[in-house]
């Protein structure tokens, strides 16, 4: 099986963007490969996003590129067209997994509640999204999580920010977190022509270490 532990421990963020214009997308994926970010995680929420994907892909082959938000088999196919090296479903996904399964190809599904991580681990998954994690608990539920399911590794996302993004990965069961705020970040005192997403991916890429 594929190796999503890999994927997870690449960069202690995955950043989890959407797309609305795909020479932005090449731009920002070249700005955050060039502050240290290895992943990236394109979602499924918008009409150019298959296609910044495979701009991505064929541009920053460099940077490793999942497809986010996928729900269905024909997405799957679809993000595996595109050139998807990882997949990642925000919640429990069959079909996704199967064809994740097929291809060889890393895959993170998705939970929110012990029973759905507890399916997801039955199914041979032992690397899952947890989300929306700041409506779970945040770092003290999967903590309890993690005592619950010891050989499980988690990705938070949802609701995390560059400023809580630590507290998350102290956690031994965390290797890295989603994060959307890296698509956006605040440009602060930074000297003319510094992009911002770079200076955000410098800070990101030294979390938890």
């Amino acid at each position: 099986m594929a190796d999503t532990l890999a994927i997870m421990k690449m960069s202690p963020v995955i950043p989890v963007v959407t797309i609305h214009s795909v020479d932005d997308a090449v731009a920002m994926a070249r700005d955050l490969y060039a502050g240290g970010i290895k992943t990236i995680e394109i979602t499924r929420r918008t009409q150019v996003a298959m296609e910044a994907a495979r701009a991505i892909r064929a541009e920053v082959p460099e940077l490793c590129m999942g497809i986010g938000t996928v729900w269905t088999e024909a997405q799957a196919r679809e993000a595996l067209d595109v050139g998807a090296q990882f997949m990642v479903s925000p919640g429990i996904a069959d079909e996704v997994g199967a064809v994740c399964r097929e291809a060889d190809l890393p895959y993170l599904p998705g939970a929110q509640t012990v029973s759905e991580v507890a399916y997801l681990v039955r199914q041979g998954w032992q690397q899952v999204k947890l989300f929306p994690a700041s409506v779970i608990g945040g770092p003290t539920a999967i903590k309890a999580y993690a005592a619950v399911f010891p050989d499980v590794k988690f990705c938070p996302t949802g609701g995390i920010t560059e400023q809580s993004a630590s507290d998350y990965l102290k956690l031994s069961s965390i290797p890295c977190v989603g994060g959307s705020w890296l698509a956006n970040p605040p440009k602060g005192d930074l000297p003319e022509g510094e992009s911002p997403i770079r200076a955000a991916a410098e800070r990101a890429a030294r979390l938890g270490r």
